[in-house]
């Protein structure tokens, strides 16, 4: 196809206006029907994104009927197997060549993507971004980076599941990777950069933290603030969190399970008697407004950082608004130059 017809069917707009994300299907427990309902309402609330769905074609393609959207947003590529989340990932990777996730990053890896995003086995995601993608020369460990809700809004935590027998060199990447990334997609100038402890004070800590303490310490690349303690987190005390995975996963999980039923007491509480169901009338727009800023979904989905393309991990239990939020931010990803960022930081770091 000539450049002038794509031309033509991209409404006089250049490819380059565009982000394109390959989305797997058929990764999730709720694939592929919130998936593609996602990258539906993705399409429907942004002109400039375009989604690739990646799967079993004929089930997206019954999927994708009962919705309207732009067409020209939407493709479909064919891919007939499926990594399930109990395989081992790394034989997976390797045998299932024609799998969602590994035709998804190959599309990414050539260029024809701008990123990609699966609710997926996490294994192979991990696994996959570095084969198949490629860490950025002098990256030594990728981290998986969710944002946390916090009273002040949202802190990163770095990294949540990726490395979990990390060394201090990685924990100091880590933190510059993060802060690159809060300053630059999120908005936030000079961010304070603070390592999990068990106190406060400098001494505290295991080896790994003591040993890397002091590295953050001189790092000049980021405005280290010092430890930070688990309770000190939903306050949004630091805004870059930096952990190995074990501690970041633990973190991460206590989050969402704390929150979960901290709802449902909530629910509960309002639901009692007569009184109490009045009052949650009354109150439910600020309520509903309240919550809102604690929903995760709301945020996307953690970026893989460090690759040389875009890896996004959404939830393998996200609906289809995380997955709206995950493409979305893609966008914000690219137009930020993220990935070249980093790259300058790690050149810098090693000249």
């Amino acid at each position: 196809m000539s450049s002038r017809i794509v031309f033509r069917m991209l409404g006089g707009r250049s490819m380059a206006e565009f982000t394109k994300v390959a989305l797997d299907a058929m990764g999730g427990d709720n694939a592929p029907v919130e998936i593609v309902k996602g990258a539906v309402d993705a399409v429907n609330k942004r002109k400039d994104i375009r989604v690739a769905l990646v799967g079993k074609e004929e089930i997206i393609k019954k999927e994708l009927q009962q919705y309207t959207y732009d067409k020209e947003q939407i493709e479909i590529v064919n891919a007939d197997e499926v990594i399930e989340t109990a395989e081992p990932p790394v034989n997976a990777i390797r045998k299932k060549k024609n799998s969602s996730i590994v035709v998804a990053m190959g599309m990414v890896k050539r260029g024809e993507a701008d990123a990609f995003v699966s609710a997926g086995s996490s294994g192979a995601v991990l696994v996959g971004g570095q084969v198949l993608i490629g860490r950025i020369k002098g990256v030594e460990r990728p981290p998986l980076a969710p944002l946390l809700p916090t009273k002040k809004g949202f802190s990163l935590l770095i990294d949540c599941g990726a490395n979990v027998d990390a060394r201090p060199s990685h924990l100091v990447q880590f933190a510059k990777m993060g802060s690159i990334y809060m300053e630059h997609v999120m908005g936030i100038k000079n961010p304070k950069v603070a390592i999990v402890n068990i106190g406060a004070e400098e001494e505290k800590g295991n080896a790994l933290v003591k040993e890397t303490f002091p590295l953050l310490k001189e790092c000049k690349d980021i405005n280290f603030t010092g430890s930070i303690e688990a309770r000190n987190i939903p306050y949004g005390d630091a805004d870059v969190i930096v952990c190995e995975a074990f501690a970041g996963n633990i973190i991460l999980k206590l989050f969402e399970g704390v929150g979960g039923v901290l709802m449902e007491k909530i629910k509960e509480g309002l639901m009692q008697d007569l009184r109490t169901k009045i009052g949650a009338l009354l109150i439910k727009p600020a309520l509903k407004k309240t919550m809102k800023g604690f929903d995760a979904s709301e945020y996307g989905g953690a970026p893989l950082l460090g690759l040389n393309g875009l890896v996004v991990k959404t939830h393998g239990s996200s609906k289809a608004k995380e997955v709206c939020n995950s493409i979305i931010q893609c966008v914000t990803f690219k137009e930020q130059r993220i990935n070249e960022k980093i790259k300058e930081c790690i050149q810098k770091e090693e000249e």
